[in-house]
């Protein structure tokens, strides 16, 4: 009988990444990358960039290892061109040109390595009118459209925090691409520029939407429809204590559980017509104020209404569905989101903290045979350290 083994740690075990440090998009980019278990290797530049907080909170570096390179040093290109030789994936977030001026662009890294996968994560992306211009967000997804599907009719649209364009529409985008391209570059031989920009990956993320208002089912404005909160029976409202509850009673027999736990199976009918659904939003209000979120979270407990009350982040990990999945686990004592999604033969786990700045520099140079690169690192850090 053959001896037990234990599985890869993650389907991407074996995979190297090389990430040249950056905030936002990037850096969660490389994270789901190492919670998928690559070994991500940041190059983190001395004294910074960074969240403006403490890194070993910053958990878009979790699972990351770090060293320090000083690319305006003479040599310190060619240390990343060493590492990049020696990669599967690079991921960079410098604004158009940068890269190649710091010696470390891809025809650069190309040169050393002909099959790497070189990811950008941009907001306006490599070529256009605005690729030159600073941007945050908020500005990506307001040209998309996006941005004017959010909120209600009457006030500015609401901002999705930086979830939908940051995070959505850039670091899952690059992601896809680059695990497709590095799949063509394991075929073929031969890697390739990835140009992931916010303002692609947003405006994909309305191809329904697109669809919808073609085909006339969809009005060109905020709060007018199905799933922009335009209908009383997908949407938010408040209870008496403050909270809210969110409701997604869609379809006729769930619409149908919710009016009855409700306590207007009276109203019912209001659904098919949409002259009277003020007059339905306005009484399914004032039923919610009549008591606490967590009461109307009992009520509608085990039922198909499609009711969910609104947690905050602290909150999150405490509900019974998320804590029994492990959807939030803690590491280090930072309670955090668990890598998803999941693999039945390779199953993932956050595999350490954030990677500190350098610290680990000694393993790397050892681990993908860089020896200069802790030629380097004194003189790195004296320099950092210099007023």
């Amino acid at each position: 009988m053959a001896a037990a083994t234990t599985p890869p740690h993650g389907p991407l075990s074996g995979v190297r990444v090389l990430e040249l440090a950056g905030i936002g998009p990037g850096p969660f980019a490389a994270m789901l990358l190492a919670d998928l278990g690559a070994d991500v290797v940041r190059v983190d530049r001395p004294g910074g960039p960074g969240l403006g907080i403490d890194p070993a909170h910053d958990l878009t570096n979790r699972g990351k290892r770090s060293v320090v390179v000083d690319l305006k040093d003479p040599d310190g290109p060619a240390r990343v061109l060493d590492l990049a030789e020696r990669a599967d994936i690079l991921v960079e977030g410098y604004r158009p040109g940068v890269a190649e001026r710091l010696g470390v662009g891809p025809g650069d890294c190309h040169a050393r390595n002909p099959a790497l996968v070189y990811g950008r994560m941009t907001g306006w992306g490599q070529q256009g009118p605005l690729a030159q211009r600073a941007g945050h967000d908020i500005a990506y997804v307001a040209v998309t459209g996006a941005l004017g599907l959010i909120g209600d009719p009457d006030r500015p649209p609401a901002v999705p925090a930086n979830l939908l364009g940051d995070y959505a529409g850039g670091s899952l985008y690059l992601v896809v691409g680059v695990l497709a391209a590095l799949q063509h570059a394991r075929a073929t031989g031969t890697g390739q520029v990835v140009d992931a920009a916010i303002v692609d990956g947003t405006a994909h993320l309305t191809a329904m939407v697109h669809g919808m208002l073609a085909a006339g089912a969809w009005q060109d404005r905020r709060g007018a429809n199905l799933l922009d909160g335009g209908c009383p029976f997908y949407g938010t409202y408040e209870t008496a204590d403050g909270r809210h509850i969110a409701v997604g009673a869609l379809e006729q027999r769930f619409y149908d559980e919710f009016m009855t736990l409700l306590g207007l199976p009276d109203l019912a009918p209001a659904r098919d017509d949409p002259a009277r659904w003020g007059e339905l939003r306005e009484a399914v209000a004032a039923r919610f104020r009549s008591r606490t979120r967590d009461e109307w979270t009992a009520v509608f407990e085990g039922s198909d209404a499609c009711v969910a009350p609104v947690l905050s982040l602290r909150e999150a990990p405490h509900h019974p569905h998320l804590a029994a999945r492990g959807t939030f686990t803690d590491h280090g004592g930072t309670p955090q989101p668990a890598p998803a999604p999941r693999f039945s033969a390779t199953p993932t786990a956050v595999r350490g903290g954030p990677a500190l700045p350098g610290a680990d520099t000694a393993a790397v140079a050892r681990d993908w045979d860089v020896p200069r690169l802790t030629d380097q690192q004194p003189r790195t850090l004296k320099r950092k350290a210099t007023p």
